[in-house]
Formats: structure tokens, sequence, C-alpha cells
């Protein structure tokens, strides 16, 4: 009798690696690039919409109007993301994940030209404009990037390359920071390539039951989806993994920092460096995150991640109240604020989107990513837009706030997220199957499916 050969491991062939940074870096490092890039030069920008608005009318915008022009040019950039997390699920459904991919190239080149030109034009509309459109890009990339490397990577390498979506976006965030700096720019076929080897049949066989498990299910709008009870807790676990990795106070932090690292005695001239050392940080921890995210698990890290931020807001939160009797307690800031940045860019901030597209099958991804985008273009907003109101009001006890939220969303994890390292698709969803309390059949109590056996329709039922 022979003994069964042990499960083969994919590696990390060249085909596999070009696919994912050409992807990445065509979509999520757009994402990265376009969120941070009008932070340092806006005062140039503001200069250029008040030369603009004099050349116009005779006379320079009101303090008010000059408020409100750089709102929309800030604020523009997450609601088009909502859009294109909207458009995310019909775009993949009708053009497949690759397509939409390179679909979305077009919402990047258009605005890039739009803005180049816009100075030669005297319109600042364009920029506001291109704001939208990029937005509209972002969206679409942030949902159909991990989906795309979700699938594409073998089982072991499926945390890793499912990081990937953040790592670029963070490398994004980050060249868009070193370029602000004025001291640089103002002065089966296919199967057996992809995986090196020719035996594939373990993997054919895991697509083979998703294909089954997924026929079963059926292919679900976003109405389905919120009254599907087989996927109730998949669902209800997405959005608060996607909330809590923005209610969490990330936005906040660095809203925050340039007063932190001022009270802290860093002169204005040179806090831009020290922001630029948080950028550092955030890609060197992100990176260490896609090192260990298959050896220790997603779980472990989400949990870990949430405890280090959480502490980082509290002890935050002590320095800032007594750091005006303690002149000490400033440094302590600033240690605090790269702590956060650490404990979110090696959990909360990359996980996430590694198990969003391990919780759902092939057939209810579209749906729930649009579900997940509309989630986080949203809890972005509401922070950017209440927290200034927010820390106003109460100061440094804001962040007691996100200390909060960050244990609600451990304690959420904990109780109920399982482990999904090293499992496939059909085997997380039975795990969830049991909380939802209803019954998957075993793999051998699903009937043969063949290419061309029509798939049923989706099943509504309600929670």
């Amino acid at each position: 009798m022979e003994t069964p050969s042990p499960p083969r491991k994919g590696r990390l062939r060249p085909t596999l690696v070009l696919a994912t940074l050409s992807a990445a870096f065509g979509s999520a490092f757009q994402y990265g690039y376009n969120l941070a890039v009008v932070n340092t030069p806006h005062k140039v920008l503001k200069a250029f919409y008040n030369d603009t608005y004099f050349e116009r009318h005779g006379t320079v915008p009101g303090e008010t109007d000059a408020l409100l022009l750089w709102s929309c040019t800030v604020s523009m950039f997450p609601l088009g993301g909502l859009l294109g997390s909207l458009a995310v699920g019909p775009l993949v459904d009708r053009c497949g994940r690759k397509g939409t991919l390179l679909i979305n190239n077009i919402f990047a080149i258009v605005p890039a030209v739009l803005m180049g030109v816009s100075k030669v034009a005297k319109a600042f509309e364009l920029i506001i404009f291109s704001r939208v459109v990029l937005g509209v890009c972002a969206g679409i990339s942030y949902s159909a990037l991990p989906m795309y490397l979700g699938e594409l990577a073998p089982k072991n390498l499926r945390g890793t390359l499912g990081t990937m979506t953040e790592v670029f976006v963070i490398v994004g965030i980050f060249l868009a920071q070193i370029f602000s700096l004025q001291a640089i720019l103002g002065n089966p076929t296919a199967l057996r390539t992809l995986r090196g080897w020719a035996d594939v049949e373990d993997e054919i066989e895991e697509m083979r039951a998703e294909d089954q498990a997924e026929r079963a299910e059926g292919r679900l709008s976003v109405l389905n989806l919120l009254t599907f009870r087989p996927l109730r807790w998949q669902l209800v676990s997405m959005v608060v993994l996607m909330a809590g990795q923005q209610l969490s106070g990330v936005n906040a932090i660095n809203y925050y920092a340039d007063m932190i690292y001022t009270s802290a005695g860093v002169d204005a001239a040179h806090s831009q460096y020290v922001t630029v050392g948080a950028g550092v940080v955030n890609i060197v921890m992100t990176v260490v995150s896609a090192g260990t995210v298959e050896c220790l698990g997603r779980r472990r890290l989400l949990l870990v991640g949430y405890g280090i931020c959480g502490s980082a807001c509290l002890t935050l939160t002590l320095a800032l109240l007594f750091q005006s009797t303690v002149p000490e307690l400033s440094y302590l800031s600033v240690i605090c604020v790269f702590a956060y940045i650490s404990g979110h860019s090696i959990r909360p901030s990359p996980v996430p989107s590694v198990v969003r597209t391990e919780i759902f099958l092939q057939s209810s991804r579209p749906a729930a990513f649009m579900v997940d985008g509309a989630v986080h273009r949203l809890t972005n907003f509401i922070v950017g837009f209440v927290f200034p109101s927010i820390q106003e009001a109460i100061g440094a006890y804001s962040f007691l706030v996100f200390a909060c939220i960050c244990l609600v969303t451990a304690v959420y994890i904990h109780v109920v997220i399982p482990e999904t390292k090293g499992r496939t698709f059909v085997e997380i969803n039975r795990i969830f199957a049991k909380r939802n309390r209803v019954e998957i059949p075993e793999k051998e109590d699903i009937p043969a499916v063949g290419p061309h056996t029509p798939s049923p329709p989706a099943k509504e039922t309600s929670f």
C-alpha cells in the first residue's frame, strides 16, 4: 500500500511574482500615492486657486470660499472611492478580475492628464474633478486587487500575497511624501507555469470543490447578500474588520501627528522629515506583516495589532493631558504615535484585505467587496468629518474613543472570526456555516458538476 505523499506547498514562481507586482503597482500604488499627494503641497495648490480666482473675478476668494474649495479637493477623493466601490461588483462580474484592473487604468491616466493641464488651462475645477475620478480608481483598486490576488495565490501564500494590497498602498503614500519634500522636487497550462511543476491535481481539485460550493450558493447580488443567512456572519465580520480599521483612529493619529511633533520640540520646518520617518516605519512594518502572516496567522496578528493600537491611544491620552506639567511626556507622545503606526501597519491595516477574500467564495465576493468598499469609504469619511469637532470639544480624551473601538473590535475577532491560515475557501465556508446554523453537504454529497452545468439561482434566505 502506497503512503500518500504530503501536500505540496506552492512556490513563489517568477510568473506569480510578476503578476502580483504588476497588478499591485498598477492599482494599489495609485491609490496610496493619490491619497497622500495633496497633503504637503497644499500651500501651492491653494495659491493656484487664489490666483485663478483673482484672474476671473478681480478679487481673492473669501476665507469661507477658500475653505470650501480646499475641502472639495480633499473630500472628493473618498466620495469617488465610494462610487468606485459600488461599481466594482458589476465590473468584475462582466469583465473579470484582470479585465477590471486593466480598465481601471483609465481612471488613473485621464485625471493625471487633466491635473497636468489644469495650470495651463487656469482651471482649478479640473483638479477637483480629477480627485473624484482618482477616487473611483482607488475604490475599484481596493476591492478588485485583493480579490484577484487572493484567487491567484496558492493556499500557503495567500496571506503574503493578500497583504500586497496594503504594502503597495503604503509604498504609494511613502513615495508621495518623498516626492513632496522640498529637497526632492522643490529643488492549467497557465497554472503549471505559475506554480512551476506539472502535478497540480490537488489545486485543481480544490478549485472544483469551490466551484461546486459556489454553484450551490448561486451568484449573489448585494441585496441577496444582505438577506442571505449562510453568509450572515461573514458579512458582519467583514463590516467589523473594515470599520474597525478606519474607526480605530489611524487617520486621526495622522491628523494630530504634526501637533504632537511640534509639542515635542520638533521645528516646524523639520516636522515633514519626521512624517517621512513615520512613513518608513509604516512600510517596514507592513512588509513585516507580509512576511509573518503565514507563520503567525491572521487572527493572532489582528488581536496583537489592536492591542498595540488601543494601548498606544490610551497612553497618548495620558501623555497629552499631563505634558503641560511634565514636559518630558511630549517625547512619550511621539513614541506613542510611532507605536500606533507600527501596530496598525503590521496587523489591522493589511490583514483584513486577506481575511475578506478568504471568508467569501467567488460567487459572493463581488457583492461582498461592494459592501466592503462602501463601509471603508463611509467610515473614512466619518472620521475625517467628525474627528476635528470631537477633538475641539474634548481634546486629548478623543483618543479614548479610539481605544474603546480597538477593544471592541479585538473582542469580536476573538469570539467570532476563526483562523483562516492554511485552509481552503470551502473549509473556511464550512466553519462559518456552523455559526450561521446552516448545513453544507460534504464533498461526496455534492453532485458532479460539468463545465456546462447551469448554475442555480441565488437562494433568498432571510436572517
